[in-house]
């Protein structure tokens, strides 16, 4: 059965129907006269209007905004559907299953390899892994500064996994990338959970770790908090995206 709560489902059910709405208010009208890249931009206002009543996300309303203006001009400029074709693929690629994970691609800064290898362990055996692990950075710049743990990494975007499995062959890091869903991974192995995730998946993400991960093992989150569950440390970075850590015990 088809998930109709499901943003993306409901963003392209938006985008529809504001674009029925819109071309019956043209056909029954003739006072108003606009071209149709004007009609595209009222088309936009009213999904992005729509969108804020649904109370989605606050960004997808510049995506509704833009959406047919930009698919407009894009015709306008008529370029060949090679192209579309290219660019889909390289952010099918680059991104792999956002649109149905509602996790971006993020990638975390020095200053946060920087915070979290001042709170790992300086001498005590440890494992460590990055859910999400995008390129591999972070796990490779810690296993390089911290040789008592082990250090690994999970990803399912293919392009970043790629580049991730070639940064460590290059480097000679001792961090290991995996393929593959977070979610069908098993946490109870791992003394430290580092998410850069989204929002959306906290809290499942929360009953995953209680249920998996040992007493005594920590989470912690880039920017993102677990809904009404108090962090048990806060440390704020002078970072691009001003990033906070947020750390559980388990």
């Amino acid at each position: 059965m088809m998930k109709f709560r499901h943003p993306v489902i409901i963003a392209l059910l938006t985008q529809i129907a504001t674009l029925i709405g819109v071309g019956f208010f043209i056909g029954i009208q003739s006072v108003i006269v606009l071209n149709i890249f004007a009609w595209a931009i009222v088309q936009g206002l009213l999904a992005g209007l729509v969108s804020y009543c649904l109370r989605m996300p606050l960004w997808w309303i510049p995506i509704h905004f833009i959406f047919m203006p930009l698919a407009i001009a894009v015709l306008a400029l008529n370029i060949s559907p090679t192209w579309f074709l290219i660019l889909f693929l390289c952010l099918l690629l680059t991104y792999g299953k956002t649109y149905k994970t509602q996790v971006p691609l993020y990638l975390s800064s020095k200053s946060v390899s920087r915070a979290l290898a001042a709170l790992l362990p300086q001498r005590d055996q440890f494992s460590f892994i990055d859910l999400g692990s995008g390129c591999g950075g972070l796990v490779s710049n810690l296993a390089n500064t911290h040789k008592n743990g082990s250090f690994y990494g999970i990803e399912h975007a293919p392009l970043p996994f790629l580049i991730s499995q070639l940064r460590n062959m290059f480097s000679a890091s001792a961090s290991k990338i995996v393929w593959g869903d977070f979610w069908k991974h098993d946490f109870s192995s791992y003394d430290v959970v580092y998410a850069y995730l989204s929002p959306v998946p906290m809290a499942s993400l929360w009953r995953k770790v209680t249920q998996e991960m040992r007493p005594g093992s920590f989470l912690i989150s880039n920017t993102f908090i677990i809904p009404d569950i108090p962090p048990d440390k806060c440390i704020k970075l002078n970072d691009f995206s001003n990033s906070t850590l947020y750390l559980w015990k388990i």
